[in-house]
């Protein structure tokens, strides 16, 4: 989208409320007319009465009183136009966050696979606070000004034609300045906010990776590369100010000054014949109120430009495809699971996996195992439905998996993950995840996932702050969190990725004990490193780069004497090893 595109599609939003929109026009109409009506009523006391020498009381108390009416009547029309314009702006930000953000949870998992998750935190937040600038500040003045401007003009046509062509003059030439500035500091602007979105992704990154900066000792590197980009961003910030400085204030302040120059002489030349002294008096104070509002707008160009950038950036967040799904509303009613010659590729480019065949039957157990950069995890995305596959096909529930809603989907298979993501929230809330779950239900769940003890030692029970609250959980605990949140609307296939990679052997046992229960059913799916974990399988995939190279169970496997021997073999040696350094010690 070019940028006049982005400005006529934020007009429309402020467009969308024109009841409120008319209301605050109104308001701003009738607070310029009380603008312009106090210099009116001194140019009439200055011509009318003190050049003639008449000083009537009941005429000049009435001059007065209108003069103080009107400026009580400006401030009052001012503060209920910017209330409810502030109001409006506000609630315009909040409709366009809200609908980023749920833009954004319903994109695909490949349109985060190479963004940074800081600039993307970015966009969301900074971009929407320079949208509300531009609503707030920029749609206000601009209103303002125009509105001011139109009213002014019109009364200076009415009191003096001859003077309104020399103020007029100012109009033009400011157009021009303003589209000069606009024009050379837009790629400025620009610069300025992706550098300012680049530093914000590197801070998010580097608190959120501190521990491995520190373990590498790498703070120096760190810190001389956020000071390379905040120069970077410095010298931008200096070249937009360079620019403010000499096209805004000093440039208008000249051209109003030259006109003010040519009022005098005019009166100069005709004398208080032709035009009044409060003629003049109204023309200079009309030019002074002419002028800051046109010197405000030329400063909020600046704000403008960084909202349309902002805006151009948001609106491309909300336009990316979303998530596709199919209409089969149907909840999977068996767990059975079958690719077909499955190919699949991030990027187009390297195939990831390659002619894959798998079939399970409901209530079956399937382990994936292989050297990291296999395709284990791939192929757990690729049933969760997250990629669409290359070629070949996936059926789940004898049905293909791009047929099924997001409904039928989520509600028919789950995955607990490596490190299961903990929230900042009651531990009612991180096994509900905001499902209409009754207490009895989560606290079963609980106690089916072995937290039934630790669940009781909790003084506030379900309502125990988790995460950044007051308890946090061991790499164990969150596993069996993960499989309690399963438990709680049991899916017909569960997938388990790499679950007891990080935890200890007593966890583990009790991860396999929950795991039969589950069995009895749903269909599970292990990616493992530990193959003990797996010894149980009806069926085992070893995979080496995106192929299936052996397939069996584990005794089967044990026979062939194959990768997955060597895979088993290395990890009992390291099993006895242990053991040795533990007697040695």
């Amino acid at each position: 989208m070019n940028k006049k595109e982005i400005l006529i599609r934020l007009l429309k939003y402020m467009l969308a409320d024109k009841r409120t929109l008319a209301v605050s026009c109104s308001l701003l109409l009738l607070a310029s007319l009380a603008d312009v009506s106090g210099p009116w009523l001194i140019r009439i006391f200055l011509d009318d009465y003190l050049a003639n020498d008449l000083f009537p009381p009941q005429a000049l108390w009435g001059l007065a009183a209108g003069y103080i009416g009107v400026t009580v009547a400006s401030g009052l029309l001012h503060y209920g136009y910017g209330i409810r314009f502030s109001r409006m702006a506000v609630g315009i930000v909040q409709t366009i966050r809200k609908r980023v953000y749920s833009s954004v949870l319903k994109q695909p998992l490949s349109a985060f696979d190479f963004v940074p998750i800081g600039k993307l935190v970015s966009r969301i937040t900074n971009d929407t606070e320079s949208l509300k600038d531009m609503y707030v500040t920029v749609f206000a003045t601009f209103l303002k000004t125009i509105t001011l401007l139109t009213v002014m003009l019109g009364v200076m046509l009415m009191l003096s034609p001859m003077l309104t062509a020399v103020v007029f003059l100012l109009v033009p030439v400011v157009i021009g300045v303003m589209y000069a500035y606009q024009k050379r500091s837009s790629p400025v602007y620009r610069e300025s906010r992706d550098l300012l979105s680049d530093i914000n992704a590197v801070m998010s990154e580097s608190i959120q990776g501190m521990s491995l900066i520190q373990l590498m000792a790498q703070e120096e590197n760190f810190c001389r590369r956020f000071e390379a980009m905040t120069a970077k961003r410095l010298k931008a910030e200096m070249r937009i100010q360079r620019m403010n400085g000499f096209f805004l204030r000093p440039l208008i302040d000249l051209m109003s000054g030259v006109v003010l120059m040519a009022l005098v002489a005019l009166f100069g030349l005709n004398g208080t014949e032709v035009i009044g002294v409060g003629l003049l008096y109204a023309f200079i104070n009309y030019l002074g109120r002419v002028t800051e509002p046109l010197v405000e707008l030329m400063m909020r160009l600046a704000l403008l430009q960084q909202a349309i950038i902002a805006g151009e950036r948001l609106f491309e967040l909300m336009d990316i495809k979303s998530q596709q799904y199919g209409d089969d509303e149907q909840p999977m009613q068996t767990g059975t699971i079958r690719f077909n010659q499955v190919n699949f590729s991030y990027d187009d480019k390297v195939q990831v996996i390659k002619g894959v065949d798998i079939d399970v039957k409901q209530g079956g157990f399937l382990a994936l195992v292989g050297h990291t950069g296999s395709g284990k995890s791939t192929l757990a995305s690729l049933m969760m439905g997250f990629y669409d596959v290359n070629a070949g096909s996936i059926e789940l529930d004898g049905r293909p998996i791009g047929s099924l809603s997001h409904s039928s989907l989520r509600q028919g298979i789950a995955m607990v993950q490596q490190d299961p993501h903990v929230m900042s929230d009651t531990l009612r809330e991180n096994v509900s995840l905001g499902r209409e779950v009754s207490d009895a239900s989560i606290l079963k769940a609980l106690e089916q996932a072995e937290l039934g003890d630790f669940t009781r030692e909790l003084a506030k029970g379900l309502d125990t702050p988790l995460g950044d609250g007051e308890i946090g959980l061991s790499a164990g605990q969150k596993q069996l969190l993960a499989l309690a949140r399963v438990l709680v609307e049991k899916p017909k296939i569960l997938i388990l990725d790499e679950a007891t990679a990080n935890i200890d052997s007593g966890t583990e046992d009790k991860v396999q004990r929950v795991l039969a229960t589950l069995r009895q059913d749903m269909t599970v799916v292990v990616i493992a490193h530990r193959l003990s974990t797996i010894a149980e399988a009806d069926q085992i995939l070893v995979l080496h780069r995106g192929e299936v190279v052996e397939r069996g169970n584990h005794s089967s496997l044990l026979g062939q004497k194959g990768r997955y021997w060597q895979m088993y073999e290395l990890q009992q040696a390291s099993a006895q090893l242990k053991e040795l350094e533990q007697l040695a010690g």
